[in-house]
């Protein structure tokens, strides 16, 4: 069933985005592309471009290259051409992300996610709240201005929603991960995943297509990210040639290249996990993690626990430091966290695993499908594989 909109926030169009000065600049127009011949040059014109060879990434005026102008050219000019069509999904989604990024980080916001996470206590943890709502509600508003978008998979939404018949891309989301912390100023965070529409089944009813364009396997990804909405706002996106991560600059409002090539180390001294249910894992967690901890496993050195309880907050981590972020429950979707994530990490040099097998080797069927995931180094996600025993079977004393 799908979420009406929020009253306490009226409708997301109303929503204002952040005031960058040079977003209010008609020829530099994020939300207006589709009226634009050429959206990828209103995006990219912030006064001069100036070039630096020195950096290799850099075409703002402000000595950094931007986001559309990274996957607007070939890997030959240290960016990568992604193809006009996926340019203009890019450039409605990266507005839609820097207005999630002002209503999270709004006093109105703070206050609501106060008052709403008291009133929906009594329905469970997953209950939805009006930020969740909201975000889902400018994504999907972006993603029908783009043109580009065949159908949105949501996990604020019962069913995948249809949006424009022949758009080349299906996209999967969760709209605004760790919301229920927003009261206490915790991170949180956006993922998404895209992939082509398969156009082999274009014959089938909306209903059926929808469905099985969004159960496409994690190998089928053209690209994935997810946004840090914190300190700073960054955006780390693959689109299958290396991990790297672009972070908001308040003063011009474009996202920036800021960590190109991002390479998970093989090790790491971190893991992240709720140590809390400890007593309830199962035996073959338990002597890793106590492992680790004691630094007598494959690596020397001692292990430290690092849990922020946000999914996108302790992945950004382990993807910089390294180590192993987990939640060995059956908890974490797989089609719109744990595939875009394993992604990621993939094209970092890592690995996601359930435990026993590669994330993106397994074929969803159903949408909201939930699963163990294990993230980090390719080095501790292979020695914890290697324990055999690790995924959480049993839940007794909380909710899943």
């Amino acid at each position: 069933m799908q979420q009406q909109p929020s009253s306490l926030f009226l409708n997301s169009n109303s929503i204002s985005p952040p005031k960058f000065p040079l977003l209010h600049q008609p020829k530099r127009s994020y939300i207006q592309q589709s009226q634009n011949p050429n959206p990828r040059m209103t995006s990219l014109t912030v006064g001069s471009t100036v070039r630096s060879s020195q950096m290799g990434c850099c075409s703002s005026s402000n000595g950094f290259r931007t986001l559309l102008d990274y996957v607007g050219n070939n890997s030959s000019d240290g960016g990568e051409d992604v193809g006009d069509d996926l340019v203009v999904l890019l450039s409605h989604l990266q507005y839609a992300f820097k207005k999630i990024s002002a209503v999270v980080g709004s006093p109105i916001s703070a206050v609501t996610a106060k008052e709403m996470n008291t009133s929906v206590s009594a329905q469970g943890r997953d209950a939805p709240k009006p930020l969740d709502i909201v975000s889902n509600e400018i994504i999907l508003s972006s993603l029908r201005s783009s043109g580009k978008v065949a159908v949105m998979a949501s996990e604020e939404d019962e069913v995948p929603i249809w949006i424009t018949d022949n758009a080349p891309f299906v996209v999967v989301t969760d709209p605004l991960d760790g919301s229920r912390n927003i009261d206490a100023s915790i991170p949180t965070g956006t993922i998404f995943g895209i992939y082509k529409r398969l156009v082999e089944i274009d014959h089938l009813p909306v209903e059926e297509k929808s469905q099985l364009n969004s159960l496409q396997s994690g190998t089928k990804l053209i690209a994935a990210g997810y946004v840090l909405y914190s300190s700073a706002t960054i955006l780390c996106v693959s689109f299958g040639l290396g991990t790297h991560a672009f972070t908001l600059d308040r003063t011009t409002g474009d996202f920036v290249l800021t960590h190109p090539g991002i390479k998970v180390p093989p090790r790491g001294q971190i893991y992240s996990v709720n140590d809390a249910r400890y007593f309830d894992w199962p035996e073959g967690l338990r002597r890793y993690i106590d492992t680790i901890r004691q630094g007598k496993g494959r690596n020397s050195k001692k292990y430290s626990a690092r849990y922020i309880c946000s999914l996108v907050a302790d992945f950004h981590r382990t993807l910089m430091y390294g180590g192993v972020a987990m939640n060995p429950r059956d908890h974490l979707r797989l089609v719109y966290e744990a595939n875009p994530l394993s992604f990621l990490v993939e094209q970092a040099g890592g690995r996601g695993s359930d435990g026993k097998s590669r994330i993106l080797s397994i074929q969803p069927v159903k949408l909201h499908q939930r699963l163990p995931l294990f993230l980090g180094g390719l080095e501790d996600i292979e020695e914890l594989e290697s324990y055999g025993d690790v995924q959480q079977k049993i839940n007794p004393g909380y909710e899943v």
